[in-house]
């Protein structure tokens, strides 16, 4: 379990698993129906969809309290292409714009570079602007338009794989591991 550190305190991030499925549940319900869109292209998730998130990609969970999600990243191929990995991402409305999401995604950039990936690729709505500027915040990001989506890429490499922040300088969201923890450990 790792702290992460944001402007309302700490929030505690662990691995995602099946068990999860009740606080996910009751997380989506605190979403708002656009943002659930936004991240899923509807507004009602099911166990199902969490069943398939879990076996296509590493998931991690943020607690504000020890049974409230407040956001859900994954990251996994699922565009199958080589290197590849794919982020998704989503924050309860309530918590947006603390930093949660942004080092949810430093997490899962590390975790991607860990596993030998060179890109963290992103599908999303092209008018999902919060995520778009959340990428440019890890770096150097191209993007393709597909019809009323973007396809954005983010270099691993040319970003410095973009490691966890170890610290919070100038407030920044920080996410502590212990000694023997790395990013990939529950």
């Amino acid at each position: 379990m790792h702290q992460l550190l944001n402007s309302t305190g700490a929030t505690l991030v662990r691995t995602a698993t099946l068990a999860d499925w009740p606080l996910l549940e009751t997380f989506h319900r605190t979403c708002s129906e656009q943002a659930l869109h936004r991240r899923w292209g509807r507004t009602r998730i099911t166990r199902r969809d969490i069943e398939r998130l879990l076996d296509h990609s590493r998931c991690w969970i943020a607690l504000h309290a020890p049974n409230e999600v407040v956001a859900l990243a994954s990251a996994g191929p699922v565009s199958r292409e080589p290197g590849v990995i794919d982020l998704g991402l989503q924050v309860a409305d309530a918590h947006q714009r603390r930093g949660i999401g942004l080092a949810l995604a430093r997490h899962a950039a590390a975790h991607a570079h860990s596993r030998g990936a060179h890109t963290l690729a992103v599908y999303t709505q092209a008018s999902n602007q919060p995520m778009f500027g959340l990428l440019r915040r890890l770096g150097h990001v191209t993007a393709s338009r597909d019809a009323p989506h973007l396809d954005v890429r983010l270099s691993l490499s040319a970003a410095g794989a973009i490691p966890p922040r170890t610290a919070r300088p100038g407030g920044s969201p920080a996410v502590h591991h212990t000694p023997d923890e790395g990013p990939d450990q529950p």
